[in-house]
C-alpha cells in the first residue's frame, strides 16, 4: 500500500486512440457489478440496487439504499431513515457511528466517515489486504447545518460520483439563494411562495438555511415532508416552528414560505393557496430546460451533490493512486483525470439516478 499522498501517476496512451486508458480495477477483492460494488472477501455490496444478505449502504435516498437485504450496515440515522422510507427492520440493522469500524468476513474492515449529503450519510473506507477503498456514495463539501461535513481521507483508490461533472455547474453560494426566497416573499405581498424540494435532505436543508439567514416565523409543510421533518428533529437538527399546512384557511397563508414535494408544485393541491410563487430548490435549476419543464417561478441553485470545482478540489485533495468515477457526467470528470495525468476509470453501475437534487 502507499504511504501518504503520492504524486498523481502518469498515464499509458492508448496506442490506436491517443486517449489515456481508462484501467481495470487493480483490487480482485472490490468488484464492480451492475448492481452495484462487490466486496468479495465479505460477500458484501456497497449501496446494492437488489437485496442482498449483506448490504453496506452510504445514506438514505433510493437509489443508494433499498429494504430486503438479510443485514443493512450504515449509520444510525441511515437505518432510521430506511425504516421510516422502506421499512428496513431492526433485526436485520448494524449501526456504524461516524469513526466506528466494523470487521466484516474475509478480514476486510469498514470504517464509516461523515460525506456531508445529507443526515446520515456517509462515506465507507474499506480496508483488505493493505489496500484502501473509499466509496463516497453522494457528497458535497459545501457547509449545511442539518449533517457534518465531508472528511478527507487518504486511501488508494477513491470512488466518486459525477451528478454535476460538468464544468457548467458551479453552484452559487447557498446565502445568494436564501436572498432571492426571502426576496420573493416581501416582494409579492399577498401571495406565497411554495418550495418544492426533495422529501429527503433537501427539505431540511432549505428550512434551516432559512432559520439561518434569520428568518423565525411558521415554516409550512405539506403533509409528505412531516415525517421526514420530525426524524431530523429527533436526531438534533433544529427546524423551528413547523406545521402542517392541511386545514389552514388560504388568508391565514399569505405571505408564507411552504415546503412540499417538487411533484405538489402544479397539481390540484396547489391551487387552494393564495397565489402561489412556485420556486424549486435544486441543482437542476442551473439548466434552463429544467426550469421549464417544472413551471418554475423561481428557480433556486440548491444543491447537495458536490459541483464540477468540489468534485475536482476533491479528487486533488484526497489525491488517491485511482479514482473510480460513477453515476453522473462521467465522461468530462474522466477526462479531467487524464489531463491531470491522474489514473481513473468510469463504472457502469445501475440503479442510480438523477435526484430532484
Amino acid at each position: 500500500m502507499r504511504q501518504g499522498h503520492p504524486a498523481p501517476r502518469a498515464l499509458e496512451p492508448e496506442a490506436a486512440t491517443g486517449h489515456f486508458m481508462t484501467m481495470a480495477p487493480p483490487f480482485s477483492w472490490l468488484r464492480p457489478e451492475p448492481h452495484g460494488l462487490h466486496v468479495v472477501p465479505a460477500d458484501a455490496w456497497v449501496d446494492p440496487a437488489r437485496a442482498v444478505d449483506t448490504a453496506l449502504v452510504t445514506h438514505g435516498h433510493a437509489d443508494h439504499a433499498r429494504g430486503g437485504h438479510g443485514r443493512t450496515v450504515a449509520t444510525p440515522e441511515t437505518l432510521a431513515i430506511m425504516a421510516l422510507r422502506y421499512g428496513v427492520m431492526e433485526a436485520g440493522s448494524q449501526p456504524v457511528g461516524y469513526g466506528e469500524t466494523v470487521t466484516l468476513r474475509g478480514d476486510v474492515r469498514a470504517t464509516y466517515y461523515p460525506a456531508g449529503h445529507v443526515l446520515g450519510s456517509a462515506q465507507i473506507l474499506l480496508e483488505h489486504a493493505g489496500e484502501r477503498v473509499i466509496i463516497t456514495g453522494d457528497y458535497k463539501r459545501r457547509p449545511d447545518p442539518t449533517c457534518p461535513p465531508f472528511e478527507v481521507v487518504p486511501c488508494d483508490v477513491f470512488v466518486t460520483e459525477a451528478t454535476f461533472g460538468l464544468p457548467v455547474f458551479r453552484h452559487p453560494p447557498i446565502a445568494q439563494e436564501m436572498g432571492k426566497l426571502l426576496a420573493a416573499r416581501e416582494n409579492d405581498a399577498g401571495r406565497c411562495v411554495l418550495v418544492g424540494a426533495y422529501a429527503l435532505g433537501k427539505a431540511q436543508r432549505v428550512i434551516a438555511e432559512l432559520r439561518a439567514a434569520g428568518f423565525a416565523d411558521t415554516i409550512w409543510l405539506h403533509g409528505a415532508m412531516e415525517r421526514m421533518c420530525r426524524l431530523y428533529e429527533d436526531h438534533g437538527v433544529d427546524l423551528g416552528d413547523l406545521r402542517p399546512v392541511a386545514g389552514v384557511p388560504k388568508a391565514a397563508l399569505a405571505n408564507a414560505v411552504i415546503v412540499c414535494p417538487p411533484s405538489a408544485l402544479n397539481d390540484r393541491w396547489s391551487r387552494r393557496l393564495p397565489d402561489p410563487v412556485t420556486a424549486m430548490a435544486s441543482g437542476w435549476m442551473r439548466v434552463r430546460q429544467r426550469v421549464r419543464q417544472r413551471n418554475v417561478e423561481l428557480p433556486l441553485v440548491i444543491s447537495d451533490h458536490a459541483d464540477w470545482d468540489e468534485l475536482t478540489a476533491t479528487i486533488a485533495d484526497v489525491n488517491p493512486s485511482e479514482t473510480w468515477i460513477t453515476h453522473g457526467r462521467e465522461e468530462a470528470l474522466l477526462r479531467w483525470c487524464e489531463l491531470t495525468q491522474r489514473r481513473a476509470r468510469a463504472l457502469a453501475l445501475a440503479g442510480y439516478e438523477d435526484e430532484d437534487d
